[in-house]
């Protein structure tokens, strides 16, 4: 169980996340979208989707620092452990909480208008509950398992292993050792990065970044013209 667990069960999800977005780009280009209600509903909408979208950046972000950053790096630039963990701690749990937040919202809306329930599949309730349970896992993981003195050192077990996986030499002995809701947390997170390309969710991998390199749009006013058009139609002739 933990070779499959951990040594099998991160090749597979990624393998289901590339073939399902190649499948999706490839025969369902027309549904790769968050599929917008914002036609029913925009008010809620315009709070939420914001709230819960920038928690969830948050939540990346601090996920790639504390698995991808080893403490050797951080260490180097001055950033002891203690420092590092309030950061972790703090930071991580107002980024959660954010993210449930905007998640709370959505589905509130959702709940709570005909035409927006209506338009709500089983998919979408299947992603939303995956997505508390993760989100919610990790902030329970790391409350339980810290406090503002000191903490569970995820860098020396769980951030080796993850890293181990681009090597294609898995470390699984690591996460024996980890607490069961780390492990719980990670398992999810796993089902999820799987799942991602068949929901709505794979609208993520479709985000404007050529935008930010677009080139200016300039624009000049035309002058005033020298003559007025010649109307169109037969040319008269005087008699």
């Amino acid at each position: 169980m933990n070779t499959l667990l951990w040594g099998a069960l991160p090749y597979v999800a990624f393998a289901l996340l590339v073939t399902g977005l190649v499948w999706r780009h490839r025969y369902d280009t027309f549904g790769w979208t968050t599929r917008s209600s914002e036609i029913y509903e925009s008010r809620l909408l315009s709070l939420a989707s914001p709230v819960f979208h920038y928690g969830i950046l948050f939540v990346l972000a601090g996920h790639l620092l504390g698995l991808f950053v080893p403490a050797s790096w951080t260490d180097a630039i001055g950033v002891d452990e203690h420092v590092y963990h309030l950061f972790s701690l703090i930071g991580g749990t107002l980024a959660g909480l954010l993210a449930i937040t905007g998640i709370a919202l959505l589905v509130y809306r959702r709940r709570t208008n005909a035409p927006v329930l209506l338009a709500t599949t089983r998919n979408d309730k299947f992603m939303y509950v995956l997505l508390v349970g993760e989100i919610a896992m990790g902030m329970y993981a790391k409350v339980t398992n810290s406090s503002f003195s000191s903490g569970y050192d995820y860098r020396t077990t769980i951030a080796p292993w993850a890293r181990s996986l681009f090597t294609l030499d898995p470390r699984t002995d690591l996460m024996t050792g980890a607490p069961l809701t780390y492990r719980i947390h990670a398992v999810l997170g796993m089902i999820l990065i799987a799942v991602v390309p068949y929901t709505r969710l794979v609208h993520m991998f479709s985000a404007p970044v050529q935008y930010l390199f677009r080139p200016y749009i300039v624009y000049r006013s035309r002058g005033p013209l020298t003559e007025q058009p010649r109307p169109r139609g037969w040319e008269r002739l005087d008699a």
